[in-house]
């Protein structure tokens, strides 16, 4: 492939790159304006709202992805708990209480200085991070919400591997 032809695959806005993600793997997205995106990408435990938000100041792709999960005031503090408890066992991205919706989610940026681009890979490996870390941990809030379970407790519980499936 020329440079050329890189160029023209190459959306100038990183925000139109994902909309062709999202176009290609049949997932529905909004789209209010330029700098921002949202898509709906189903899981194994509940659908996920990735929302994806071009901060041009920044230079940066901000990615965040949530799920259906009211904290209720009483569990707030041992959510925080769990969620500093998970971030220490993040590479990539963390998790963050969203206090003025009571939710969580994951989020992570793309840092592209100097006018660099994300490839299509760079775009989906985060999606796949977020997608993959928001469903390895989604029972362990839901422990802590629903359930009662101290931050330890959840935590344990999500680290469990287990063999094969009943």
């Amino acid at each position: 492939m020329s440079l050329l032809e890189r160029d023209l695959e190459t959306p100038a806005n990183p925000v139109d790159l994902v909309e062709h993600i999202a176009l290609r793997n049949g997932w529905s997205f909004e789209r209010d304006d330029e700098e921002e995106i949202t898509l709906t990408i189903e899981g194994r435990w509940c659908e996920y709202q990735m929302n994806f938000t071009w901060l041009s100041e920044l230079e940066a792709l901000h990615l965040g992805c949530g799920f259906d999960l009211k904290v209720p005031d009483r569990r707030r503090n041992e959510v925080v708990q769990l969620i500093s408890r998970l971030n220490e066992q993040m590479w990539v991205g963390h998790f963050d209480f969203w206090s003025s919706g009571q939710a969580v989610m994951f989020r992570h940026a793309l840092l592209l200085a100097g006018g660099a681009h994300p490839s299509t890979d760079q775009c989906e490996a985060a999606m796949k991070i977020a997608v993959e870390a928001c469903e390895r941990y989604f029972q362990s809030f839901q422990f802590v919400v629903w359930a009662g379970k101290t931050a330890a407790e959840a935590l344990d519980s999500a680290l469990f591997e287990t063999a094969g499936e009943a």
